[in-house]
């Protein structure tokens, strides 16, 4: 597997993304509470660019007529359609079966690094 460096800490702030190339696919890198996240950019629906959807939360499981909302920035909604996606996990938050394409990041030395290839 290879890592590939593709820009450093500070050029993502928090609860900010950017996209980058990297062997001819579209990654999206976002910081979400300190975190690296990376994602395709591509919703499995029908193929938006979903790092160009809005990044915000969810409403949470509540009572009845009791709207709570929370998991800011965690979230990010296609543009196309508005399927929601957990960037931390990638899995829709409407099944367990459906998810965008994550990848691992690593950081070093304040590089930010994606992880391509098989295991």
């Amino acid at each position: 597997m290879a890592v590939h460096y593709v820009m450093a800490e500070e050029d993502i702030p928090e609860g900010g993304h950017q996209v980058v190339n990297i062997e001819g696919r579209e990654i999206g890198i976002y910081r979400v509470n300190g975190e690296y996240h990376a994602i395709l950019n591509y919703c499995p629906h029908q193929g938006a660019p979903i790092c160009a959807g809005l990044v915000s939360g969810t409403t949470l499981p509540s009572e009845v007529y009791d709207y709570e909302y929370g998991r800011t920035g965690e979230i990010v909604r296609c543009p196309w359609h508005g399927w929601e996606f957990d960037l931390q996990s990638g899995k829709s938050l409407f099944s367990d079966r459906i998810r965008v394409k994550k990848y691992k990041v690593e950081v070093l030395e304040g590089k930010i690094g994606v992880v391509m290839g098989r295991k």
